[in-house]
């Protein structure tokens, strides 16, 4: 998996920023979503939301399930429904590989961002991240805390 550069050029319009406090994430993903015009259109207003949303595998394919993208008031009779599951559009290969890491070692799929590319393609970040306990969440919370001590502490100094 290829890493895309993060750049100034890219719009993001969700982010799921409790996913890397919940989640240790071993690696990600872009995918493309399989979206309605009037999604698209009510994804570049910025209200989306995929804090409470996660990603499935079924029939060989990945689903998008209980995002949040309210509906484009323009449209009228060809409007979306809000929560409806979403294709995630990855090769066939890909998407075999990431059904089998979830249920053979017990990682799940967390969207992470959805965001504009800058020829205007919606795009996904997909995790594949393995569930965290209290306890380690509470080791990265004093991990980021000494971390920002540390700079505190040598801002000081220098």
């Amino acid at each position: 998996m290829a890493r895309k550069k993060e750049g100034p050029e890219r719009r993001i319009v969700a982010d799921n920023r409790k996913a890397r406090h919940a989640y240790s994430i071993e690696s990600t993903l872009e995918a493309g979503l399989m979206l309605m015009g009037s999604e698209v259109k009510a994804l570049r207003s910025g209200k989306a939301n995929i804090a409470e949303s996660y990603a499935q595998a079924k029939g060989g394919e990945i689903f998008l399930i209980n995002s949040y993208i309210p509906e484009y008031t323009m449209a009228n009779r060809f409007n979306h429904e809000p929560r409806r599951p979403r294709k995630v559009l990855v090769h066939k290969k890909e998407a075999r590989r990431l059904a089998s890491a979830v249920q053979r070692e017990g990682m799940t799929l967390v969207p992470l961002k959805v965001y504009f590319t800058p020829k205007g393609v919606a795009k996904l970040e997909l995790g594949v991240a393995r569930g965290k306990k209290l306890h380690d969440k509470r080791q990265s919370e004093k991990a980021r805390d000494w971390e920002r001590s540390k700079a505190r502490l040598l801002r000081g100094r220098g």
